[in-house]
């Protein structure tokens, strides 16, 4: 949904959030990814393209910065995964002329299943980690670094899931929040479809990240942008953002309870 036909929030915060020079910010991602595989001495970057605004950003900038050091693995379950999105990604690496492989997860995924108790959730995720596996496959075998595709507002409020799509080497949008990674894909000219598109990790049929969330990205990404830039209270937010404090407290608690997807492993110490 784009943001002007969300109701009942400030919309001076969201243009705050939303202008930004993305010429400096494409030049700025594009110098990170050289400096980080020169220092690592990595070959090349290798990730995930679903069809999606994030991932669509992300090849379009490995195909500026190092086209023919990148890799874009297509991993769909075709038992979930809409056709379209597969298409989608497709036509991005096609334009693109970026080397990509088509990979159907649905059946690692079957096999998978067979072994383990159902819970739908759990379930859900493994897809993700099943996705992370081949990535981290790829990237062994060819001394690549992984590129992960989340954005600021799903690391803040812990909306990846973990050791899944929140596995990573290098995360060169997580500076972004979802609002202004639609800004910086229109002026990437990536096409108004995929913009437009409702975001989701296709975890299941039918998952949209919105509809599981419940708010709006123009709604999450102004309660983000008023705790953590302007440093604000819930209640303060709430008045500041003109969004109800129930919803302003529930973006803080998914913060708070998805601490622990942020940080390293936690050793036992003595």
């Amino acid at each position: 949904m784009p943001y002007h036909l969300t109701k009942g929030l400030n919309r001076v915060i969201l243009d705050e959030i939303t202008k930004k020079d993305y010429k400096e910010i494409e030049e700025g991602i594009g110098r990170f990814l050289g400096s980080e595989m020169n220092t690592r001495r990595s070959q090349g970057l290798v990730f995930g393209l679903s069809g999606g605004i994030d991932s669509a950003v992300i090849a379009v900038l490995c195909a500026k910065f190092v086209r023919e050091k990148s890799l874009a693995l297509i991993m769909p379950n075709s038992k979930i995964t809409p056709t379209q999105d597969t298409d989608d990604a497709i036509k991005i690496v096609d334009d693109l002329r970026l080397e990509y492989k088509l990979i159907d997860i649905g059946f690692v995924y079957k096999e998978y299943s067979k072994y383990l108790e159902p819970n739908p959730l759990a379930l859900g995720n493994l897809g993700a980690r099943i996705r992370s596996n081949i990535l981290y496959y790829y990237a062994n075998a060819r001394n690549f670094l992984v590129l992960g595709s989340s954005d600021k507002s799903e690391v803040l409020i812990g909306y990846f899931t973990k050791y899944g799509d929140g596995a990573a080497d290098l995360l060169p949008i997580a500076s972004l929040y979802k609002t202004q990674i639609r800004e910086f894909a229109r002026f990437l000219n990536i096409p108004p479809s995929i913009v437009a598109k409702p975001s989701s990790p296709r975890l299941w049929e039918g998952h949209t990240a919105e509809g599981e969330i419940g708010l709006t990205y123009e709604e999450i990404d102004t309660i983000l942008y008023c705790l953590f830039e302007k440093k604000l209270s819930v209640e303060e937010t709430s008045k500041t953002a003109e969004i109800s404090i129930s919803n302003v407290d529930k973006i803080y608690q998914m913060h708070e309870k998805s601490e622990h997807k942020r940080m390293a492993p936690k050793p036992w110490t003595f």
